[in-house]
Formats: C-alpha cells, sequence, structure tokens
C-alpha cells in the first residue's frame, strides 16, 4: 500500500514539473530580455561618460549641443532603468508561479486563482517592460545622427 502512495505522489510531482516548464522557458526568454536591456543601459551610461568628459574642451557655443546630447541619454537610461525594473518584476512573478504550482501539489489547497494572478500581472509587467523599451529605441532613433556636423546631405 505504501509503495502505491510513492508511485501517486511521484507521478503527482511530475506532472506538476510538466506545468512547471512552460513558465521556467518564459524564465529564460525573460533573461535573455534582461541581459539585452542591462548591455543597452550600459553603452547609454559609457556614452554620456564620454560626453561629460568633452565638456572641458567643449566650445561654449557647442554646448547646448552636448547638454541636449546628455539629456536624450538620460532619458533613455531612465526608460531602461524602468523597463529592467518592469522585467525584473515579471521574473519575479514568474518564479512565484513555479513555487506556488509546487505549493499546491504539497499543501492540496486549489491554488488556480493565485497562478492565474500571478501570470496575468507578470504578463502585463512583460508587456510593460517591452513598450518601456521600445520608447526607449524611438527616443535613439529619433536623435540619432549619422554623418558629418556641418555637411548636408543634399551634399553627398
Amino acid at each position: 500500500m505504501e509503495a502505491v502512495n510513492v508511485g501517486v505522489q511521484i507521478q503527482e510531482i511530475g506532472e506538476v514539473v510538466r506545468t512547471a516548464v512552460a513558465p521556467v522557458f518564459l524564465l529564460s526568454g525573460v533573461g535573455v530580455t534582461l541581459t539585452l536591456l542591462t548591455n543597452r543601459l550600459a553603452r547609454v551610461v559609457d556614452r554620456a561618460r564620454a560626453l561629460e568628459q568633452k565638456e572641458s574642451n567643449t566650445h561654449e557655443d557647442d554646448m547646448h549641443v552636448l547638454g541636449g546630447a546628455l539629456r536624450t541619454l538620460e532619458q533613455r537610461a531612465r526608460l531602461l532603468g524602468r523597463a529592467i525594473s518592469m522585467c525584473t518584476i515579471c521574473a519575479l512573478l514568474v518564479s512565484m508561479v513555479v513555487v506556488t504550482l509546487f505549493i499546491g501539489a504539497f499543501v492540496r489547497f486549489n491554488v488556480s486563482l493565485i497562478i492565474a494572478t500571478l501570470f496575468i500581472v507578470s504578463m502585463l509587467s512583460f508587456i510593460g517592460g517591452l513598450l518601456l523599451f521600445l520608447r526607449e529605441v524611438f527616443v535613439a532613433t529619433k536623435h540619432l545622427r549619422i554623418g558629418l556636423r556641418g555637411v548636408s546631405s543634399a551634399d553627398g
């Protein structure tokens, strides 16, 4: 009788593990997104530091250009920071979904409403992070200048 009970428990845990696989794959995707966002933030910070070092060598007439570039980088960094926060919250909530799945299997408590709520909030958080990332890309491309200053595109 005891061996049958252990076999049933192993099957139940196996089912929980199978159910938890999808959220774990989602965590992997969120992790890749967080890596992309942190790398992008590091590039923005490096660019801002490089521009700040140019301040002492910048002619007074060009200070407004430098200030504008720094303000744009500040806005981008703020958007990326918020996107990272939203995606991190998503990862934490998805992790809580996995933990709740296992707790529900052991406690014999109906956790479907908790799991659904955590998952929906995590997806909303991820969507928010992606929208902030998209906004940062728009800001970056809006202020993108390729080419030499003082040379119009009609000259080339």
